[in-house]
């Protein structure tokens, strides 16, 4: 699909979180799917239960899709910790924008996983200007949300990536 990577294997760490910046369109997840497949990786997202039903919930597993309540009350963070400290292995890709529309403010669970489960965190990418794709380096998180989110929100708008849609991405400092 003409897409390149300078990142040729997977994070050799057993659990860790792999930001997916930025996520404006629902072929990120496939690219980035083929993409940490073919260096031999097996990434886990999280998607609402509900698109666990008949014969797209297999589906759904095989592909690394880990079903959470997103009902009132549930918190995604709280499951997502829950499986993590259950498996052996857990290479998480999340999308810290919770959407693939532009806000000015990303979401912080990944922090909150991250924090709760001591794992680091990469700057995953992938880029539609230059059709560019990797799972990036590892942040140096401070451990306070605030000041992380920040950090982290900086860096990306830095990297100046471009999702598929770029009205559909920003990381609040434009």
């Amino acid at each position: 699909m003409g897409w390149k990577t300078p990142d040729t294997a997977p994070v050799l760490e057993d659990k860790c979180i792999i930001l997916g910046v930025p996520h404006t369109s629902a072929m990120d997840y496939l690219i980035s799917w083929v993409y940490y497949r073919s260096i031999g990786g097996y990434p886990k997202i999280m998607v609402k239960s509900s698109f666990f039903w008949g014969p797209l919930g297999p589906v759904m597993k095989a592909m690394g899709a880990v079903p959470v309540d997103r009902s009132k009350g549930s918190s995604v963070a709280l499951q997502i910790i829950h499986h993590l400290n259950s498996c052996d292995n857990f290479h998480l890709a999340i999308a810290p924008e919770g959407t693939r529309k532009a806000v000015k403010r990303w979401k912080s669970g990944f922090l909150t996983i991250a924090k709760a489960c001591n794992l680091n965190v990469y700057a995953g990418y992938f880029d539609w200007r230059t059709k560019t794709i990797g799972h990036g380096e590892k942040l140096e998180l401070s451990g306070d949300t605030a000041t992380d989110l920040k950090y982290v929100q900086h860096y990306y708008h830095l990297k100046n990536y471009q999702g598929r849609y770029p009205e559909c991405y920003t990381t609040g400092e434009e």
